[in-house]
């Protein structure tokens, strides 16, 4: 077995747990499988790094539900490496920490799903402490549920969208994503795909566009933009521009979708939003249409 993959279980294993977390920790043997070697990518993109868990020991209960797991193509796997679990009178946490196998970059694989243990272990000891700090201040009510989707699924393109949602008093809901090029074996970031730093403010003036188009369509919709008659506009802090490394995933129909998490560009019952770019507003600026087109 890969050095790598038992090195991490090995210091997996060795996390110190509370008897009351109820941890469930799911391993079965997966057998990679090999990929046609693919093109080279094109001038100028750097190779990133992702992952591989390579084994998850299968329960009854998983067994059967392993069968309903995302499967990208014929090659890549998206599944439940880990999740915590706890379930309390007043504290409640469901943490998925999701895992990438049978990709052929097993240093990409690697590293990506490093990042998500990472992530989700660390998210644990946050909550775990706060309850700790709730009680030792007489007690409250908190809640953090925390999963992954995959938001796009084809021969070219793997997107997979991880949330983290906190219950308070209120909620709040945070998105990151990480979107692979199969063919190329690579993790495409938001700046590799355009020529110049100039999607920046392209991007962002028709994402204004069309915040202000929704708004006057529906009046239950509203988006902290200028020019669109808010009241307390001054009181706002207006959304202005994207930042160069903007959430963003490219769907099906190989469109680039720019996210906002809850309360980023709106008020919190607008939850996380989407904006889909149209090509035509960009296609001066892709690097290529390899991937939005």
């Amino acid at each position: 077995m890969d050095k790598k993959l038992e090195e991490l279980k090995t210091e997996y294993k060795n996390i110190q747990i509370p008897d009351e977390l109820d941890l469930i920790v799911e391993r079965a043997l997966l057998k990679g499988k090999k990929k046609k070697n693919g093109y080279k990518w094109m001038a100028g993109a750097a190779a990133a790094a992702v992952l591989f868990i390579g084994g998850l020991n299968i329960s009854p209960a998983m067994a059967s539900s392993l069968a309903e797991m995302p499967v990208v193509g014929s090659i890549v796997k998206v599944l439940t490496f880990t999740e915590y679990k706890v379930d309390k009178e007043k504290y409640q946490a469901d943490i998925k920490v999701p895992a990438v196998s049978d990709l052929e970059n097993g240093d990409l694989a690697q590293s990506l799903n490093d990042k998500y243990l990472k992530e989700g272990k660390e998210l644990y000891d946050e909550f775990m402490l706060e309850v700790k700090e709730l009680e030792d201040n007489g007690g409250g009510h908190l809640g953090v549920d925390s999963g992954y989707e995959v938001k796009t699924d084809n021969e070219q393109i793997l997107s997979i969208g991880r949330y983290v949602v906190n219950t308070v008093a209120s909620s709040s809901t945070i998105m990151k994503y990480d979107t692979i090029d199969k063919k190329n074996q690579i993790l495409l970031s938001l700046p590799m795909l355009f020529t110049d730093e100039s999607y920046v403010n392209t991007i962002s003036e028709n994402i204004k566009e069309q915040m202000r188009e929704q708004m006057k369509v529906d009046e239950n919709t509203i988006y902290w933009v200028s020019g669109a008659g808010l009241e307390d506009e001054d009181l706002t802090e207006l959304f202005e521009t994207i930042n160069m490394e903007q959430n963003f995933y490219i769907n099906n129909e190989g469109k680039l979708v720019i996210s906002f998490d809850k309360y980023e560009v709106a008020p919190g019952y607008m939850g996380v939003v989407e904006f889909i770019i149209p090509t035509e507003v960009i296609s001066d600026i892709l690097v290529s249409e390899e991937y939005i087109h």
